[in-house]
């Protein structure tokens, strides 16, 4: 199992619900085609289920 997830924003938050949208926020995605690094654990992976369609992940 990967020890990091690199995730990157695909798809605008514009219309996409508020939860969503602060969901992304922390998750530390501002902009469409930004990147970040985080820790493979559970709370990150439920975040990301959320916003799934929004977002590409990729295990490092």
């Amino acid at each position: 199992m990967a020890d990091k997830l690199r995730v990157t924003l695909v798809k605008s938050t514009i219309g996409a619900i508020p939860k969503h949208r602060k969901t992304v926020e922390a998750l530390g995605l501002k902009k469409v085609n930004k990147t970040v690094e985080l820790p493979n654990n559970d709370a990150v992976k439920g975040m990301l289920w959320q916003v799934k369609h929004l977002v590409k992940v990729e295990e490092i």
